[in-house]
C-alpha cells in the first residue's frame, strides 16, 4: 500500500547548537564551488531541515506607499527621487479584504508595508489595529515600517504580530553607496527591539546593486552570524526603478543569482529562504534552480511594493509543472 508523504514541515530543535561563526573567506569559498557542487551541497542542507518540494507563499501588500523621507538609492518610494506619488494609510476595511484575497489564493503569511522612516504614535495605532484583523482571518502576519522607537515592538507584538521585516540591504562596505540617510547599525537597533519584544525576524537584502561578490558574502555574512539568524531571509534581485540612482545598473548573472540562494541556504539551514523582489523577471527554469538550490518561500501576488511580481496563475502552473506544494 501507497504511504501518502508526510508534508509537515519540520521544525528546528529549540536546543539548536549555537551558531557558527563564518568568515568571509570561507564564504566566498562556496561562492567558488562548481556551481553543481554548490547547489547539491544546498540541496542536501535543505532537505536536513525541511519538506524537499515544500514552498511557502506570502503576500505583501503596500499600505502606505510614497513620501519616504530616506534616500535609499533603490527606492521609488524615497520622496528624493520623486517617483511615487505619496499617499495616505489604507483603509482598515481595504487591508482585511487584500488579506482575504491573498488566503483565498493559498498565502498563508500576509505582510504589510509601508514607507516611513519609522512609524508615528498614531500611525502605529492604526497599523495594530491591521494586524490584529488580519490575524483574525488565520493568517501569519508580517509587517514592515521602517526603524522602530522604543516600545513600539511591543505594541506590534500586543496587536498580533508574527513577523518583522527589516533587510540589512547589503555589507557594511557597501552599505554607504547605497543609503547615507541612516547607517546599517540603525537597522540592528530595531532587529535588536524586535528580537526583545519575542517578534521573529525577517531579514535579507538586495543582490545587483553593483557590489562585488565579497559584498554578498560580507551582507550572508552579517545575517549567518546573527546570534539567532533571522527565521525568515528574503532575498531580492534588484529590480531598477525609473528616477532612483540605481535605474541603470546593469542586470546581475542569473547563475550568480542563484549561487547566492545555494550560500544562503547553507549558511542558514533552518531559514526560510524567500524569492523576493525581482521574481517578474526571472525565466521559470531560474526560478527552479533557485528551489533547488534552497529558496522555500516566495511572495505570491502581483505586486511587491511598487514592483511587479508574477501573476498567482503563472506560480500555480510553475508549482505543478515542477511538483511543488503549498505550506
Amino acid at each position: 500500500m501507497n504511504k501518502t508523504p508526510d508534508t509537515t514541515p519540520n521544525k528546528p530543535a529549540p536546543s539548536a547548537a549555537p551558531n557558527l561563526r563564518w568568515s568571509i573567506k570561507a564564504i566566498e569559498a562556496l561562492f567558488a564551488l562548481p556551481f553543481n557542487d554548490l547547489l547539491f551541497r544546498a540541496q542536501e542542507v535543505h532537505r536536513q531541515h525541511h519538506v524537499a518540494n515544500a514552498v511557502q507563499r506570502s503576500t505583501l501588500l503596500s499600505i502606505k506607499t510614497g513620501g519616504c523621507s530616506e534616500d535609499c538609492g533603490y527606492c521609488s518610494q524615497s520622496a528624493r527621487h520623486g517617483e511615487v506619488e505619496r499617499e495616505a494609510l489604507l483603509p482598515l476595511e481595504e487591508v482585511i479584504a487584500a488579506a482575504q484575497a491573498a488566503k483565498d489564493k493559498g498565502a498563508s503569511r500576509f505582510c504589510m508595508g509601508a514607507a516611513w522612516r519609522g512609524p508615528k504614535e498614531k500611525d502605529l495605532a492604526q497599523v495594530a489595529g491591521m494586524i490584529a484583523a488580519v490575524k483574525a482571518l488565520g493568517l501569519e502576519t508580517c509587517a514592515t515600517l521602517g526603524m522602530l522607537k522604543e516600545g513600539q515592538a511591543e505594541q506590534l507584538k500586543d496587536a498580533g504580530l508574527d513577523y518583522y521585516n527589516h533587510n540589512l540591504d547589503t555589507s557594511p562596505e557597501f552599505y554607504g553607496q547605497v543609503i547615507t540617510t541612516h547607517t546599517q547599525a540603525d537597522r540592528f537597533d530595531t532587529l535588536a527591539q524586535v528580537r526583545g519584544a519575542g517578534i521573529k525576524v525577517c531579514c535579507g537584502g538586495i543582490v545587483g546593486m553593483g557590489e562585488t561578490r565579497r559584498a554578498r558574502a560580507g551582507l550572508l555574512a552579517e545575517l549567518a552570524n546573527m546570534s539567532t539568524p533571522p527565521e525568515s531571509v528574503p532575498i531580492n534581485q534588484l529590480v531598477p526603478m525609473p528616477g532612483t540612482p540605481m535605474g541603470h545598473v546593469a542586470p546581475l548573472d542569473p547563475f550568480e543569482f542563484v549561487r547566492t540562494i545555494a550560500v544562503a541556504r547553507v549558511l542558514m539551514p533552518t531559514s526560510m529562504v524567500r524569492l523576493s523582489a525581482g521574481r517578474e523577471e526571472m525565466s521559470d527554469e531560474m526560478q527552479a534552480l533557485c528551489f533547488l538550490a534552497g529558496a522555500n518561500s516566495i511572495f505570491y501576488g502581483d505586486k511587491l511594493l511598487t514592483a511587479g511580481n508574477p501573476q498567482a496563475d503563472r506560480d500555480e502552473a510553475l508549482f505543478s509543472r515542477l511538483g511543488l506544494i503549498s505550506v
